[in-house]
C-alpha cells in the first residue's frame, strides 16, 4: 500500500512538474521580447548573358534572410523571443539612402544589407545609422575591411584577401609556384588581382607572367585560336584569372597553349558557399533552402543566412534585444556561429570581418576547405586568411 502511495506521490509531483514547464516556457504567441531586423536591397539591372546556361536570379538574398528568420522563430518558441523581419526592396531608379532614412528609421536597430559597396559605404555613413548595426552580407571589397572600416558594419562574406589567400594555399600545397596572372578590365577585376598578388607574396608564389585581357570581340567566337595565342609565356604551373563578371574566364579552361590548370574568378574558385557542399550537415541546408527557394543557395542567400542567424544567436545568448549587450557578444571570445563547414564562425574583433572556412570548388565538385591543414595560427588557423590583426588598417574597435 505504502509502495501505491508512494508510486501516486511521485506520478503527482511528475504531473505538476510538467504543468511548471509549460506555465514558464513562453510560446511564440506569448514572446515577450520583440527583434525587430530590416533587410535593405536594391533591385538589379538585367545583365546580358553570357551563355544560355545563365539563369538570373533577382532575388538573392531573400530567401536565405526568410530560412534564417524561421530558424530564429524556432528557437524563440522556447525562449520568448519573436524575430521580425522587414524586407526593403528598393527599386532599380530609387534612392537607397532615401529608403533608408524614411522607412527604416529608428525601429529597427539591425539591418540586412545586401548592397553594393559603394552604397554600403554610403549607408553605414547616414547619421541615421550610426546607433544601427549593419550585417554586409554581400560585399568582397578590401577595402570596407580595412581603411574605410565603419565600426557599425559586420561583413559576412570572405574578402577578397580571404579567397586570394585560400587559394595560395592550396597551391602552396600542391607545389604549384609559378603563376601566369590574367586580369579582366574592370575595376573588380583590378582589385581581385591585388588580392592575389597579395596572397602570391605571402605565400611564396612567383607570378612569371602578367596579362590584362583587352580584346572587346565576343570571346566565344575566337577563343579557340585567340586564347592559344594569348597564353604563349614562360613557363607556368597554373593560369590566375581575376574575371569576377565571368566575360572571359570560362574560356581560358582547354584552350591555353600549354596544358594547364586555371584557378581564381574561374576554375578552382575559393568561395563561402557552393552546391557542391554536403559536409558537416551541409545537405540538410541544402535541401532545406532548395525546397523553399526552388533553386541552389547562392553567396548573398548565405550572407543573409549567416547575418540574421548571428543576430538569433546572440539574443538568444544574451536573452536580450539591446544593441550594445548584442554587439558586446557577437565580439566576444564566447560567441560560436554554426555556419555548416565544420567549425564554429565569428567575428574579427578589428575589422569586423566574419571568419569562417572557404569553400575550393571546381563547378561541379568541391576540391578542399581552407585553411589547408599545416597553415597554422597563435589563436585560429582561420586568420591565416585574410588581413590579420597586425596587417589591418582598420582603425576602430567595437
Amino acid at each position: 500500500m505504502m509502495q501505491g502511495i508512494s508510486s501516486l506521490t511521485q506520478l503527482a509531483i511528475s504531473f505538476l512538474s510538467v504543468i511548471q514547464l509549460l506555465a514558464i516556457t513562453p510560446t511564440y504567441a506569448d514572446a515577450k521580447q520583440i527583434i525587430t531586423i530590416a533587410y535593405l536591397s536594391q533591385e538589379l539591372k538585367i545583365p546580358p548573358p553570357l551563355s544560355n546556361l545563365d539563369v538570373f536570379i533577382k532575388d538573392k538574398g531573400v530567401p536565405g534572410a526568410q530560412l534564417a528568420i524561421d530558424d530564429n522563430n524556432t528557437t524563440g518558441q522556447f525562449t520568448g523571443q519573436q524575430f521580425v523581419l522587414k524586407k526593403f526592396i528598393v527599386p532599380l531608379d530609387g534612392n537607397v539612402a532615401d529608403t533608408f532614412n524614411k522607412a527604416i528609421g529608428e525601429q529597427y536597430p539591425y539591418v540586412v544589407v545586401n548592397l553594393s559597396a559603394e552604397l554600403t559605404q554610403t549607408i553605414a555613413d547616414l547619421p541615421a545609422a550610426k546607433t544601427k548595426l549593419l550585417f554586409d552580407a554581400a560585399t568582397v571589397d578590401d577595402a570596407l575591411r580595412n581603411e574605410n572600416c565603419r565600426n557599425n558594419v559586420l561583413h559576412l562574406l570572405p574578402s577578397r584577401a580571404m579567397r586570394a589567400d585560400a587559394l595560395a594555399q592550396y597551391m602552396m600545397k600542391k607545389r604549384w609556384n609559378k603563376w601566369f596572372l590574367v586580369i579582366g578590365a574592370n575595376e573588380e577585376d583590378r582589385l581581385f588581382a591585388e588580392a592575389l598578388r597579395r596572397a602570391a607574396k605571402r605565400f611564396g608564389m612567383k607570378i612569371v607572367e602578367e596579362k590584362t585581357w583587352e580584346h572587346t570581340y565576343d570571346a566565344r567566337r575566337t577563343a579557340q585560336s585567340d586564347v592559344a595565342v594569348f597564353t604563349q609565356v614562360d613557363d607556368y604551373d597554373v593560369l590566375v584569372v581575376a574575371d569576377e563578371q565571368g566575360q572571359f574566364g570560362e574560356y581560358l579552361e582547354y584552350r591555353t597553349w600549354n596544358a594547364r590548370p586555371v584557378i581564381g574568378t574561374q576554375g578552382l574558385a575559393a568561395t563561402a558557399w557552393h552546391p557542391t557542399h554536403e559536409q558537416w550537415g551541409a545537405v540538410q541546408m541544402q535541401n532545406r533552402f532548395k525546397e523553399q527557394a526552388g533553386r541552389w543557395m547562392e553567396e548573398q542567400d548565405y550572407g543573409a543566412y549567416l547575418a540574421i542567424r548571428a543576430i538569433g544567436e546572440a539574443a538568444t545568448r544574451t536573452q536580450s534585444n539591446d544593441i550594445n549587450t548584442l554587439k558586446n557578444y557577437l565580439f566576444s571570445e564566447a560567441f560560436a556561429l554554426q555556419g555548416y563547414k565544420g567549425t564554429p564562425l565569428s567575428f574579427r574583433p578589428w575589422d569586423g570581418q566574419l571568419r569562417q572556412p572557404l569553400l575550393l570548388a571546381a563547378p561541379r565538385s568541391l576540391v578542399a576547405v581552407a585553411p589547408i591543414d599545416g597553415f597554422l595560427h597563435p589563436k585560429t588557423e582561420l586568420d591565416t586568411l585574410g588581413f590579420d590583426q597586425p596587417e589591418s588598417t582598420c582603425k576602430w574597435s567595437k
